[in-house]
């Protein structure tokens, strides 16, 4: 699988720690000029965002996954200000491990799509073995103008139905993975502006890194894995979804 050559790529998820520096110049040397590093709780918010102000080229989030929702969303909204956050996220319903009661999860979720669309701010979603749920609260709630479910888990049907709400689906290192066929399918029948890469590292490292620590170096086996399922050259997915990203969290790389 061709990875291209002097192509620019931007993870649009990731987990970056406070030990970052070798995993950014390492992505650096792997074309990856754009990264945005998630937050999971307040507390994983606050670092997101700290990590964020060290390296140019890497911006934050700050939101409550749906493991930490038994924690609630206090403070989050302070942190929507600070100039290096440019989404609300990772939000969402995770109805595989349940860390958080089912009705808690949906109170918080739907708390942070309302202020997505308060703060007119992208949203990041997490949805797990819960679409029609997922889907629910975003039709309560208004879907954000900017909505991306990331690392996107379904098949054609369900990437229809988000694509019919407005959203970007943004594949990971699944794609890569042998038994993935509905997951490339989905990337196969998606527009490509429609699209964004990423890794959620550490987790989830593409073939042929799988089973080791991902990074956002390893961007580029994603994106090439979709564009070997659209049928497109690898330049070009690059380069559209390098903008699209831009786009979508109104960002600025030269």
């Amino acid at each position: 699988m061709s990875l291209g050559t002097d192509l620019r790529w931007f993870d649009s998820h990731c987990h970056l720690g406070s030990d970052a520096d070798e995993v950014v110049r390492r992505a650096r040397g792997a074309g990856v000029a754009g990264m945005v590093t998630i937050g999971t709780d307040l507390a994983q918010s606050r670092m997101a965002i700290e990590v964020a102000r060290r390296f140019d080229g890497v911006w934050a989030t700050a939101g409550v996954h749906p493991h930490e929702a038994r924690f609630g969303i206090e403070g989050i909204a302070g942190l929507l200000d600070d100039g290096a956050v440019v989404a609300v996220g990772e939000a969402g319903l995770d109805f595989h491990y349940d860390h958080s009661p089912r009705d808690v999860q949906v109170d918080v979720f739907a708390a942070q799509v309302a202020l997505a669309n308060e703060r007119e701010m992208p949203l990041v979603i997490h949805s797990r073995e819960a679409w029609e749920e997922t889907f629910a609260v975003l039709d309560a709630e208004g879907v954000p103008e900017r909505t991306v479910f990331h690392c996107f888990t379904g098949g054609p049907a369900e990437g229809e139905a988000c694509l019919e709400r407005g959203a970007f689906l943004s594949f990971s290192g699944i794609v890569t993975f042998k038994g993935a066929d509905d997951v490339r399918a989905a990337a196969a029948g998606c527009p490509v502006e429609r699209v964004l890469v990423e890794t959620d590292s550490p987790f989830l490292a593409p073939v042929p890194h799988r089973g080791r620590t991902n990074e956002p170096a390893n961007v580029a086996h994603v994106g090439a894995a979709v564009a070997e399922a659209m049928g497109r050259p690898v330049e070009e997915v690059a380069a559209v979804t390098f903008a699209t990203a831009c786009d979508f969290y109104d960002l600025e790389i030269r």
